[in-house]
């Protein structure tokens, strides 16, 4: 897997995402938003070379569960996970460099 293009309107259950396996990129924003829209360039970049990175965009925002649960509060955030468990996290990244710094953690470990 790679780049997800479309954000999620049924979120994922938080157990759901502690049990998935490998490396996984959890991206919180929604397809308005100016930031979210803004960090998609480098999101896509930096994901383009990494198919074995699976990329999952949640639709967040008031009420949405998954999303406070990881404590987001602005968006775009993406949550870098290895087997479930946080190894990094970026908030409105606008660069590549930082997500693939990040990427490397969950790739690494």
């Amino acid at each position: 897997m790679s780049f997800t293009a479309d954000y999620a309107d049924q979120e994922p259950s938080k157990s759901d995402i502690e049990s998935m396996t490998g490396p996984v990129v959890l991206e919180f924003g929604n397809s308005w938003c100016g930031y979210c829209r803004r960090a998609e360039p480098f999101v896509k970049d930096a994901l383009s070379v990494r198919d074995q990175v699976r990329h999952i965009r949640v639709a967040d925002g008031s009420g949405r569960r998954l999303g406070r649960s990881f404590r987001v509060k602005l968006w775009p955030t993406l949550i870098f996970l290895d087997g479930g468990r946080e190894v990094a996290r970026l908030v409105r990244p606008d660069t590549s460099a930082a997500i693939n710094s990040a990427l490397d953690q969950i790739q690494a470990s």
